[in-house]
């Protein structure tokens, strides 16, 4: 049986600015032109087009006098990681016929997010013209549904907008878990004092509002991942007391209400959770670092790159995370600073190891690194 193309799952939007006057065909000609050869051939704009797991690129251009201003949209049925990688490619388009252009990602839409929402909105209208509509020996069943949604309510705190339960701000007590199905269980099941972190990127508010509890439990799922978050959290500072696991193999969205109430009656103190913890030894730590270093973290944040410093503060490249071993080996005697949107891996710790002078990695989380080395200073985006 014959299977349709992938579907689209992200509509990126750029906009491009030229300093000259060009026509569509010019900016359509430096988007396959530039971006060609960029990395593998699996990154290849025409092919992923052929594949159907790129869509119609959509150029529009605009002439205000000596300029050219246009709009690029490109439909996208790759994961979200290579649709941002396809992204900051169309931002290293530098030039469009003999003249110089700045392209811009304005904004990625996630449009299975907005097709769910739209779904949710129409499920809650539905909902209500039924509840309108019932016959009086409805009304049991009704009411339990009412109260299977009131229970499922979700608040969303703080400026990160984080999923949590209505009593997550005003109990004394706190359960922390993973994502918004595993809040929307325990809410099923009568928790309200529950928040979810919604990846490895803690976020601060969680942190704040876990220093302000008497008691806070971290209710992971019994997996690696489960891990990776206990990990970030005792990593980010975040305040944990007590630490509960799903039964192993298990998510703690789909357990029952005894299971949860086996698992949070047998949570063992944050001290004894981290003993058993199988997660690389914490080798990043908080370091001072010129605020010249430190503007550098926003410039590279989520653009998947990488700047080289030297001692004086000089910039001595900008390269892509996939470039970065490379070019440390060729720039390794003259790098003081390194910082990028990346892991920072046994491989880069090694390229330094035994350099007279201190070098300082710093990226988004610290890898696999079992051999530190003394003179090479290691943190994160959130340590600095």
């Amino acid at each position: 049986m014959s299977t349709g193309p992938p579907s689209i799952k992200y509509l990126i939007e750029a906009k491009i600015e030229i300093h000259g006057v060009v026509d569509k065909n010019d900016v359509v000609g430096a988007v396959f032109g530039q971006t060609e050869g960029l990395f593998s051939s699996e990154f290849d704009l025409r092919e992923l087009q052929k594949s159907g797991r790129i869509g119609r690129i959509e150029i529009t251009v605009n002439v205000q006098g000596k300029k050219t201003y246009g709009k690029i949209t490109v439909p996208s049925a790759l994961d979200k990681y290579s649709t941002a990688l396809i992204a900051a490619m169309l931002e290293s388009i530098e030039r469009v016929g003999p003249y110089n252009a700045t392209v811009k990602i304005e904004r990625i839409h996630d449009l299975r997010a907005e097709k769910r929402k739209k779904i949710v909105e129409r499920a809650r209208a539905i909902l209500y013209e039924w509840e309108k509509s019932k016959i009086p020996e409805e009304d049991e069943l009704m009411k339990e549904l009412e109260e299977s949604l009131l229970k499922a309510r979700i608040v969303e705190l703080g400026a990160e907008r984080i999923p949590a339960g209505p009593d997550a701000e005003k109990s004394d007590e706190l359960i922390i878990v993973e994502g918004r199905a595993d809040v929307i269980n325990l809410l099923r099941h009568g928790y309200t004092n529950v928040v979810a972190v919604e990846g490895i990127k803690i976020p601060e508010y969680v942190k704040s509002l876990a220093s302000r509890k008497k008691k806070v439990v971290a209710f992971l799922d019994g997996d690696r991942g489960g891990d990776m978050i206990l990990y970030q959290l005792h990593s980010s500072g975040v305040r944990i007391d007590e630490v509960a696991r799903a039964p192993y193999g298990k998510e703690v969205e789909q357990l029952t209400a005894k299971e949860i109430a086996d698992a949070l009656h047998h949570a063992t103190p944050i001290e004894e959770a981290l003993k058993h913890l199988k997660m690389p030894r914490r080798v990043e730590k908080a370091v001072e670092v010129p605020e010249e270093v430190k503007r550098y973290v926003e410039e590279v944040r989520e653009k998947l790159m990488g700047v080289l410093l030297d001692e004086n503060l000089n910039e001595l490249k900008k390269v892509p995370v996939s470039e970065l071993a490379q070019e440390l080996e060729n720039y390794k005697d003259q790098v003081k600073y390194v910082v990028f949107d990346g892991i920072i891996t046994q491989r880069l710790v090694d390229i330094f190891s035994g350099r007279g002078d201190v070098v300082y990695l710093i990226g988004v989380r610290v890898g696999e690194v079992a051999k530190p080395a003394e003179n090479v200073k290691i943190t994160t985006f959130n340590h600095l």
